[in-house]
Order: C-alpha cells, then sequence, then structure tokens
C-alpha cells in the first residue's frame, strides 16, 4: 500500500463518500488511488469552488467536506474557499497535492508554500513529511475540524510521500491530543448565574449566532424560548435557527437587518449571545449592547468572548450542551408584556418599501418563491444585494439558509449549492445571485451538468454590482466607480448552451406563474429576474 491508498483508507474510515476537486500531477497519486474506491469524486471547474462546495456538503450533513487540489496554483486558488469557511467555521478538510519533498524551497515548478500561505485562514495544518504519519493525521485533521469551534483544516502532501510504500496501515480507533482538547461541557457555576439573572429580568432576549446551527442546538434554543417567553433575534448566520415566522423570532441584527430587532436587542436588559462573535456587520458599536444591560456571551471559542465586548456573565462551552443543561433547572419568571411591546415594534418599525411595478421587485418575490418552496427546502444566497434581501425577506420553515456571512465571498451560492444538492439530493435546493457574482462562478454550469446535480438558479439582474453602487449612492452622492456590469453575457443563450432550461421575470405580474414552473421539476433551471438598477436594500 501506497501513501496515496492510505489516504484513500482514511476518507472511507471517516465515512467520506464524495471529494471535490480539481487535479493536478501533484495530487495524481491520489486520483489515481480513489479509481479503488467507491468515494465519488466531482470535477469542479476552478479550485475556489471546491472548497465552496465542500462547505455547502458540510452544512448540510454537520460531517466535514472534502475537497482535494494540487500544488501552486491549485493550491494558492483554494485559499478564497478555504478562508470563507474559515471566517463562518466551517468543517472542511483540504488536500492539497505538493513538489516532491526533497525540492522544497527549491522554486521548482508549481511550488508553493501553501502551509505558510493559508495560516491566518486554518483552524490546523499539516506538511506531510513520512508516509506512515498519514493515518494520524486525518484522524487528527478530521477531529480538529469538527470539534470545538469548528473549521478548515489543510493537508499538504508531497507527491513523492504520496508514492512512498507506507510500512503497516493502522487507522487509529481513538483520538489524545495533548494540547487540543476545547471546552464543551459549560461551567455549573455560570450556568447558575445566568439562571439567577433570568429569573431578574423584565425584558431579555437571545441572540442567536452560526454556533447554534454548528452545535445542533436549535431545538434546544426553541424550546427554551418557548418556555420562558424569550424573544429571539440572529446574527445573519444564525438565520434557520428559529423558523422565521415563529411568534418569538424578530428577525436579523445589524446595519442590515430589521429595525424591530436592533431596537430589540438595544432595549433588552439581559442579551444572552450564543454563538456569535458580536462582529461589526451584527453590532456596529460594540460598547452599546454592554450599557444598562446584563451581558451574556456563550461560546464554545474563549478566545471570542470578551473580544469585541466586554460580556457580565462569560460562559465557554458548546451551545447544545449549555441549553440541555439549562433545560433541567427551573426558571421563575414571565415576559409576555416583553413580547407584546415586540410584537407592535415590528408592526410598527416594517419597512415601506415602493417598488417600480416595472420590474421585479426582490423582496415580494423572494417571500412568494419562500411560500412556495417545500418546507425543508435550502436556500443558498449570494453576497450583495441578493444576500441583504433575502436575509430580510426569506422564510425559513423546516429548512436551512446558507451564506457567506464572515469573509462576504461573490460566487459562493452556485458551488455551494451543488454541495449541498449532493448532500441533500432529495430536498430543493436554491441558489439566488446577483449578475455580479453569477459572473464567478457561472463555470460551474459545467459541473452540474456532467455529474446530474440539479441545482436551480435565480440571477436578480440590475447591470450593476448592486451593493457597492449603493454604498457609492450614499456615500458618494452617486458618483459611481466602476460598477457597471455592461457587457455581461445573455444568460437565455447560457443557459442553453449547458442543457439548461431557462426563464426571464420582467415584473411582477407572471412571478407567480413563474416560480411554480421554477420548482415544477427536480431539474435545473436558471431563471433571471429583472431588477430596478437603482432598487435599494434599506
Amino acid at each position: 500500500m501506497i501513501g496515496a491508498d492510505a489516504i484513500i483508507k482514511c476518507l472511507e474510515a471517516e465515512g467520506v463518500d464524495v471529494v471535490f476537486g480539481y487535479p493536478g500531477v501533484a495530487i495524481c497519486p491520489f486520483y489515481n488511488s480513489i479509481l479503488e474506491s467507491d468515494i465519488r469524486t466531482i470535477l469542479i471547474r476552478t479550485e475556489q469552488n471546491a472548497a465552496h462546495a465542500a462547505s455547502g456538503l458540510a452544512r448540510v450533513t454537520g460531517k466535514p467536506g472534502v475537497c482535494a487540489v494540487t500544488s501552486g496554483p491549485g493550491a494558492t486558488n483554494v485559499i478564497t474557499g478555504i478562508a470563507t469557511a474559515f471566517a463562518d467555521s466551517i468543517p472542511l478538510i483540504c488536500i492539497t497535492g505538493q513538489v516532491n519533498s526533497e525540492l522544497l524551497g527549491s522554486d521548482v515548478f508549481q511550488e508553493a508554500d501553501i502551509t505558510g500561505a493559508v495560516e491566518s485562514f486554518v483552524k490546523y495544518s499539516y506538511l506531510v513529511k513520512n508516509v506512515n504519519d498519514i493515518p494520524r493525521v486525518f484522524k487528527e485533521a478530521f477531529h480538529i475540524a469538527n470539534t470545538g469551534r469548528k473549521g478548515p483544516v489543510l493537508i499538504d502532501i508531497p507527491i513523492d510521500i504520496q508514492n512512498a510504500v507506507i510500512s503497516k496501515f493502522k487507522y487509529p480507533e481513538e483520538i489524545n491530543m495533548r494540547t487540543y482538547k476545547p471546552t464543551v461541557k459549560g461551567h455549573a457555576v455560570q450556568i447558575k448565574k445566568v439562571i439567577r439573572e433570568l429569573e431578574k429580568a423584565e425584558r431579555p432576549i437571545i441572540c442567536v449566532g452560526g454556533g447554534v446551527i454548528l452545535s445542533h442546538a436549535e431545538e434546544e434554543i426553541r424550546a427554551f424560548a418557548e418556555k420562558y417567553q424569550v424573544p429571539v433575534v440572529s446574527t445573519m448566520m444564525g438565520i434557520g435557527v428559529m423558523p422565521s415566522e415563529h411568534p418569538l423570532y424578530f428577525g436579523m441584527v445589524g446595519n442590515s437587518g430589521r429595525p424591530c430587532a436592533n431596537r430589540a436587542m438595544n432595549e433588552s436588559d439581559l442579551l444572552i449571545m450564543v454563538g456569535a462573535r458580536v462582529a461589526d456587520r451584527a453590532v456596529s458599536q460594540p460598547d452599546l449592547i454592554t450599557q444598562n444591560k446584563v451581558l451574556v456571551h456563550i461560546d464554545v471559542d474563549p478566545a471570542e468572548i470578551g473580544k469585541n465586548a466586554g460580556p457580565t456573565i462569560p460562559l465557554v462551552g458548546d451551545a447544545k450542551c449549555i441549553f440541555q443543561d439549562i433545560a433541567k433547572e427551573e426558571i421563575d419568571g414571565s415576559h409576555d408584556a416583553w413580547v407584546e411591546t415586540l410584537k407592535e415594534y415590528r408592526i410598527a418599525m416594517e419597512r415601506k418599501r415602493k417598488p417600480d411595478p416595472a420590474y421585479v421587485d426582490p423582496a415580494a418575490f423572494i417571500d412568494l418563491l419562500s411560500r412556495k418552496m417545500q418546507d425543508d427546502a435550502i436556500y443558498v444566497a449570494d453576497v450583495g444585494q441578493n444576500q441583504i434581501w433575502s436575509c430580510t425577506y426569506h422564510i425559513v420553515k423546516q429548512g436551512k439558509f446558507l451564506t457567506s456571512g464572515g469573509m462576504g465571498t461573490m460566487g459562493y451560492s452556485i458551488p455551494a449549492a451543488m454541495g449541498a444538492k449532493v448532500a441533500a439530493p432529495n430536498r430543493q435546493v436554491i441558489a439566488v445571485c446577483g449578475d455580479g457574482s453569477f459572473q464567478m462562478s457561472m463555470m460551474e454550469l459545467a459541473t452540474m451538468r456532467q455529474h446530474n446535480i440539479p441545482v436551480k438558479i435565480i440571477v436578480m439582474k440590475n447591470n450593476y454590482l448592486g451593493m457597492v453602487r449603493e454604498y457609492q449612492h450614499y456615500s458618494y452622492k452617486d458618483n459611481y466607480s466602476v460598477v457597471d456590469l455592461s457587457g455581461s453575457p445573455d444568460l437565455e443563450m447560457i443557459a442553453a448552451a449547458y442543457g439548461m432550461k431557462f426563464q426571464r421575470v420582467f415584473d411582477m405580474s407572471n412571478a407567480s406563474l413563474a416560480i411554480d414552473e421554477f420548482l415544477a421539476k427536480d431539474e435545473s433551471v436558471l431563471m433571471e429576474c429583472i431588477i430596478d438598477p437603482m432598487d435599494l436594500t434599506k
């Protein structure tokens, strides 16, 4: 057995059934060995999207997604996908081929110091120098990626190590890393403090982030909120913890969030932040959320607690474990009056849009689409105005909402949706993007076609980089610079080139019928919605 065979055995032992990637000489031993496995290989059209697709799969399955690319430009191209996963704490295993180990540092053809290059974007990285280390390295990598604060792990393997004969293959049954022991169970004393504060609070609120979804704590949070009538708001990455139309959910917070959600957080006397890092997009002025209130910050990563705002009660641990422990306690207190106040805010502060009837209204369209989608559908939003409209108007029922929150990576939605569809072939998967972000990953229509991955794609077309144009509208008084997308392709012809069904929607008059046709069959469809170029998210 050679090193490449050993890698495949490791992946099989971890239950991996698909690898997204792009081969090259330095990773060819791996791709040759995988032919003898039942692991499915999906040829992506550019390496960045291999990581995005693996991310989409990971976010649906809860297991690390796997991608494998070659050395040099293959490895450097995948960095943006790795950084995107790192920013949102998504577990990935990224395998990169490397030049012959004895040539490292010689600047030979397609050599890149990828472990050094990704240092700030990975949870951990390995450069394998001994073929016999492969089983241990992969066991550790999967453990690190999917425990504690989850994230991507990179494994760089020189071609000679892939071809070397391994003396004895034995995949470790257990793992014991002396320097890596994440805290999962919350401290009992701190949990008691939280309970005491909740009993005293008149206006408590929970702000949920992506960490709740990563710890699979949605049911525990919902049960807690319902039992004690505690309102819930979310960061962008926390969308989906509560069904969008749950009576206790008041929307996304932040600069692009719902006004009633921001007001609720500001007026609360007890703010429980769970699995959220208190970053600028959700909380533009972190100091304000500590004024006149008790701040409880619950996170599995101790480095996040107090980084941007000093909590009254820090609580390190896994959200699911902590709320399971809280559920064992009896807590006195009623918050019905506070909930009713927030319901009044929600009605009074709802944004009043005045869309141009000559175009598709993205707010009304996304609302209508959401109501017609299957209850467990997966909605993948790209980055830009389409992302903000999606966060605000998409209705999550029992499905999932995926987007690039931390890094804000354009072009994320199509490859991530492909990964999600591979993970859940029987669920509707819809990618929503702008005409700018679509052109960053439209080459993956070939991947969808080749590998029969029926993702549905909606392009909100306004012929601008809409979010930047909107920023320039407010900040530079309509002095627009490098945001005009003139020269974009005819999407009907693009769809035809890839053998996809195409629909174009000009306004809301036929939107309902168009959506019905769009959703009717489990097939790839490209829909273009013509949006008012001057429409705004605020």
